[in-house]
């Protein structure tokens, strides 16, 4: 049941996904300016209005699947959830134990299936990751993240990666919900690499980065 509920939810997350893209590739104009000019085919939209878009989306599905499935699940992370109401774990082994994703974890499934599109990609960075695939990239990445886990305030702008132009933004990853903090502050990876660094209830553990192709890079980039 609970296979099929996963499937679902990701198919919904999929669909919210491709009406982002519709919004960012049909009747959005992404190119290098950020201005709202029209055109024959319809308004403009600047990309950082795109990219603000897609984050509401990925972050309204995110913190639903935290607060209304895992936050219920009996075990998380092999440990018993006094406020538990199903009969399942949610665990990084999910795969392995019949269980569901974590968070972090179900992001990244979404992710996955979003960049088959090649229309733009998103993903979790964090100064303080757990897994290396999260680690910051590049020079954007590397600075952004700092920024914004300083601030708390989204960073966004241009970059090149390979010869294409991309418009980036950066948006803080905020604990939302205890499981978050429960599994992030109990891994064994995270308390090897940061035995100081104890994450509470609203604090920034890292960033989403989204990452939207466009045309060129602007003049004064």
């Amino acid at each position: 049941m609970f296979k099929s509920w996963i499937r679902r939810f990701r198919a919904k997350t999929l669909a919210l996904l491709t009406l982002a893209i519709a919004i960012c590739f049909t009747a959005v104009a992404c190119s290098g300016g950020g201005g709202g000019t029209a055109t024959a085919t319809g308004p403009m939209i600047a990309p950082e209005l795109v990219a603000d878009y897609i984050h509401t989306t990925l972050a309204a599905d995110r913190t639903a699947y935290t607060r209304h499935v895992v936050n219920r699940t009996k075990t998380l992370e092999g440990k018993p959830n006094e406020e538990g109401v199903l009969g399942i774990e949610s665990t990084e082994g999910w795969q392995q134990t019949d269980g569901i994703p974590l968070p972090a974890q179900m992001f990244r499934l979404g992710s996955e299936i979003a960049s088959e599109s090649g229309d733009f990609t998103y993903s979790l960075v964090s100064s303080w990751n757990i897994n290396d695939n999260q680690a910051p990239k590049g020079e954007f990445e590397t600075a952004a993240v700092v920024e914004m886990e300083e601030t708390g305030e989204s960073v966004k702008g241009y970059q090149e990666v390979g010869g294409q132009a991309y418009y980036s933004a950066i948006y803080p990853d905020l604990a939302v919900a205890e499981a978050c903090v429960t599994c992030h502050n109990t891994h064994p990876i995270h308390l090897e690499r940061y035995p100081d660094k104890v994450f509470e209830m609203g604090d920034v553990m890292g960033g989403v980065v989204i990452n939207i192709p466009v045309d060129s890079m602007p003049a004064d980039a």
